[in-house]
């Protein structure tokens, strides 16, 4: 269901990148538009941290069997996207939107790094 929704995610950054590229007449790259240049990070962003996140989660549930952590690591990684779009998307940006966004996501990564890494040694001590 999250893979669904963060499809879904990539598919509006997507389409508002391309809406402004066609409105503004730009084909590659920003034009020097700013809101251009933040739409198409904002994209790239989310291409760059969901895809490895929504990963380690699937292979946390492959091992854990699922659960409310698993709701709750996407919940938060659903969360921190939104706001970091939010951040990034506006030309006068508030970084606290940035820092939040990118925070929450980083949360996601470490902690299911380190409970998959934790796993794997008490599975295998030598």
């Amino acid at each position: 269901m999250y893979a669904a929704v963060f499809g879904l995610a990539l598919v509006i950054l997507s389409v508002r990148t391309l809406w402004l590229r066609r409105q503004l007449g730009v084909a590659i790259g920003s034009g020097d538009n700013p809101l251009l240049a933040r739409a198409a990070r904002v994209h790239s962003n989310f291409t760059e941290y969901v895809p490895i996140s929504l990963l380690l989660i699937y292979f946390l549930e492959i091992q854990s069997g699922g659960g409310m952590s698993i709701h709750g690591l996407c919940i938060l990684l659903l969360v921190g996207r939104i706001i970091h779009a939010i951040g990034v998307s506006q030309v006068k940006e508030d970084y606290r939107f940035r820092t939040v966004g990118m925070a929450l996501t980083l949360i996601v990564i470490i902690s299911v790094s380190i409970r998959l890494l934790t796993t794997f040694l008490l599975a295998n001590p030598s």
